[in-house]
């Protein structure tokens, strides 16, 4: 599945990316590995930025879409997925439209095989109407959508790192003030 999405990215024109012209800071990631990378994350049920992030350290296909050595943080994989928004749900589209075409990409379950050799030359149930065709680009980008918003929920859930700011500002005060004034506690 990962080399299917590189390809289906790859063939996208360059001037649909967004990129970077500031011109400071580290240079930029490349837009065609971060849609890859966000397109197999949603694919495979991985919707948090953070845990996207995680799996650029320990997923091994993550690692090999990235490069092995390039690591995008959480919040550039949420800033990329906000600019290109538009292309990312369209790509993400056409690479779910051209894995069912090709039939490379099907649900993995139960396989037999018995050898059976069967000669056909079409179906009519693997053919699909132009309405068939654009009900299935609607469902798609239906489900994009909603695996956009699932992310988008997440990303917005604090992490829990055990520190509440308010708490800390008054603890620090209180040792600022015992520090301050030693002679006031006897």
């Amino acid at each position: 599945m990962v080399h299917f999405i590189i390809d289906a990215v790859d063939h996208l024109p360059e001037e649909l990316f967004l990129f970077n012209h500031r011109g400071t800071g580290d240079s930029q990631y490349p837009p065609r590995m971060m849609l890859s990378l966000l397109i197999y994350s949603y694919a495979t049920g991985r919707f948090s930025s953070r845990k996207i992030e995680e799996a650029t350290y320990s997923d091994i296909i993550v690692r090999y879409i990235c490069g092995g050595d390039l690591h995008p943080d959480h919040d550039t994989i949420c800033t990329f997925r906000r600019k290109n928004f538009e292309l990312f749900e369209k790509a993400f589209v056409e690479v779910l439209l051209c894995a069912q075409e090709t039939g490379k990409i099907k649900k993995v379950g139960t396989v037999s095989v018995d050898g059976t050799k069967i000669n056909a030359n079409a179906s009519k149930h693997s053919a699909v109407s132009y309405k068939r065709a654009g009900e299935q680009i609607e469902r798609f980008s239906k489900e994009i959508e909603e695996l956009t918003d699932k992310a988008k929920k997440i990303d917005k859930v604090p992490l829990d790192d055990g520190l509440e700011i308010p708490d800390e500002i008054v603890r620090r005060e209180d040792r600022i003030a015992e520090f301050l004034n030693p002679l006031d506690n006897f």
